[in-house]
């Protein structure tokens, strides 16, 4: 296969099945520089036909808890009282500066997920 730019689905195919047989090529050769150009160029025709939605600030702060073992108290270091805490997690309110700042830093949400808007009880 010569390397091209991936505009159609038998494109992406064709080059995943090149990357395939590329997979345990050893380093510093020119079948790795060919393996990782075709990665580069799936990723991006990925990236384009196949984009992945950020998750919702409340699901993915439910998520970060779980996934630390954190419970509803842990939370209130970074969004304030236990009744705060309740409030924003049943989506009754919205979650402020001050607290997507302290999520990112203390449960490492990336900002960018939490600053999305989302559905809560006060926009319906």
């Amino acid at each position: 296969m010569e390397i091209r730019p991936i505009r159609t689905q038998a494109d992406y195919q064709e080059a995943l099945q090149e990357i395939e047989s590329l997979f345990d090529v050893a380093e510093n050769t020119p079948e790795y520089d060919r393996l990782d150009v075709l990665t580069t160029l799936v990723e991006a025709y990925e990236k384009t036909h196949f984009p992945i939605e950020l998750p919702d600030p409340i699901e993915a702060i439910q998520h970060y808890m779980e996934a630390r073992g954190w419970s509803r108290r842990d939370l209130e270091t970074c969004l304030g009282s236990r009744a705060r805490v309740s409030e924003i997690l049943s989506r009754k309110r919205n979650l402020t500066l001050e607290m997507i700042r302290k999520l990112h830093q203390e449960l490492k949400i990336p900002a960018e997920i939490l600053i999305q808007p989302y559905k809560s009880a006060q926009s319906a």
